[in-house]
């Protein structure tokens, strides 16, 4: 799919750097959305801006910490500064954390765990809220993992992250239902190739699992497309 049907609308991805965030960001900008990428590394980031404009799209940069709340703010007084609306975001940048039994889990490890995959999530909703509202029709979009439904034994952090940020993103679709356009979702990639993957299963084949794009494509594809407040995507392995 080529055409722009996405043609004057602000996307912002977070995690855009790599994997699954660089993949979708580069969909969406094929659809004709400017896109907003974030990440810690600006050289990465870079990398993805540049493939963006060598197919044809636009792009801006935003190298930021989403651990620090204030970094939050920063970035949307800026880009609020410079357009009036936020029309997609994608919520993709996470963590995995160390794997183990739930009496072993450092408590510092998840404080910072928790910081990145659900306080960072809902300070990026906070702050870009105003922007959303905005928009004549704005979409947001967060990713998950089945550990956040089906918990599993060593993945208790993790999963405990995922599930939150689900019921998170659930309650503000909810209370935007009636008052204003903004439609929520998630999107459960299942098994991809990721830096991520490649830690949690270290002796598995990645020529076994999908690749990113796949599912930035099916993520491009339903914020193209009508969906209901509330879906869950759930992608194949």
């Amino acid at each position: 799919m080529t055409d722009k049907v996405l043609q004057g609308q602000l996307a912002l991805v977070t995690g855009a750097s790599r994997g699954i965030g660089a993949a979708t960001a580069r969909a969406l900008a094929t659809r004709g959305a400017h896109v907003i990428l974030t990440a810690r590394t600006a050289k990465d980031l870079e990398g993805v801006e540049d493939a963006i404009f060598e197919a044809g799209g636009t792009a801006t940069i935003a190298p930021l910490d989403l651990t620090d709340g204030d970094s939050i703010a920063r970035l949307a007084a800026a880009i609020s500064g410079r357009w009036e609306a936020l029309d997609i975001l994608v919520l993709n940048a996470a963590m995995l954390g160390s794997l183990g039994p739930v009496p072993t889990i450092d408590g510092t490890e998840l404080n910072r765990l928790m910081t990145l995959n659900v306080l960072s999530a809902q300070a990026m909703i906070a702050h870009f809220d105003p922007m959303l509202r905005k928009s004549s029709d704005a979409r947001v979009v967060a990713l998950t993992s089945s550990v956040a439904a089906s918990p599993r034994a060593f993945w208790g952090a993790y999963g405990a992250s995922k599930a939150a940020l689900e019921v998170l993103l659930s309650a503000y679709g909810e209370e935007m239902r009636n008052i204003g356009k903004i439609r929520t979702a998630i999107v459960d990639p299942a098994r991809t190739r990721t830096a991520m993957r490649a830690k949690a299963y270290p002796g598995e084949d990645p020529a076994t699992v999908k690749l990113p794009e796949v599912v930035g494509e099916a993520i491009a594809d339903l914020v193209s497309n009508a969906f209901e407040t509330g879906t869950k995507v759930v992608l194949e392995g």
